[in-house]
C-alpha cells in the first residue's frame, strides 16, 4: 500500500514538471513576422485614419470621439502584439488592464460629479 501512495506521488511530480515544461516552451515560442507586419499595416491605416479627421475637419465630440477611438485601436494592438499580452495568462492580463479601466470609470465619475457640484454652487450663490 505504501509503495503504490509512493508511485502514485511520484507520477504526479512528472506529470507537474511535464506541465511546467510545457508551460515554458510556450512562453518562449517565437511568432511568425507575418503577424507583426499585420500589425504594422493596421498601425499605418489607423494611424492614417487619425489625421484624415484632421485633414477632413470635422469638429467637435464626432472628431474627438474618433481620433480616441483610433488611439485606443492602435494601444490595443501595440499591447497585445508587441508585448505579448495576447499570450499571457489571464491573472496578467487583468493585473495590467484593471487598474486604468478602474482609473477611467473614476474619472467619468467625477465628470457627473463635478456638474452636479458645479450646478449646485450656481444655485446656492445666485439667489
Amino acid at each position: 500500500m505504501a509503495e503504490a501512495t509512493v508511485h502514485g506521488s511520484g507520477q504526479q511530480l512528472r506529470d507537474k514538471h511535464a506541465s511546467a515544461a510545457v508551460i515554458q516552451a510556450d512562453a518562449h515560442q517565437e511568432h511568425p513576422i507575418k503577424l507583426y507586419l499585420v500589425v504594422w499595416g493596421w498601425l499605418f491605416v489607423l494611424s492614417a485614419c487619425s489625421y484624415l479627421v484632421d485633414y477632413i475637419g470635422l469638429q467637435g465630440y464626432l472628431r474627438w470621439s474618433l481620433i480616441l477611438l483610433f488611439m485606443i485601436l492602435k494601444a490595443g494592438l501595440i499591447v497585445a502584439v508587441f508585448m505579448h499580452m495576447a499570450w499571457e495568462r489571464l491573472a496578467m492580463v487583468c493585473a495590467i488592464l484593471l487598474p486604468p479601466i478602474a482609473v477611467l470609470v473614476f474619472v467619468a465619475i467625477m465628470v457627473f460629479e463635478s456638474d452636479y457640484t458645479a450646478l449646485t454652487r450656481m444655485n446656492f450663490f445666485s439667489g
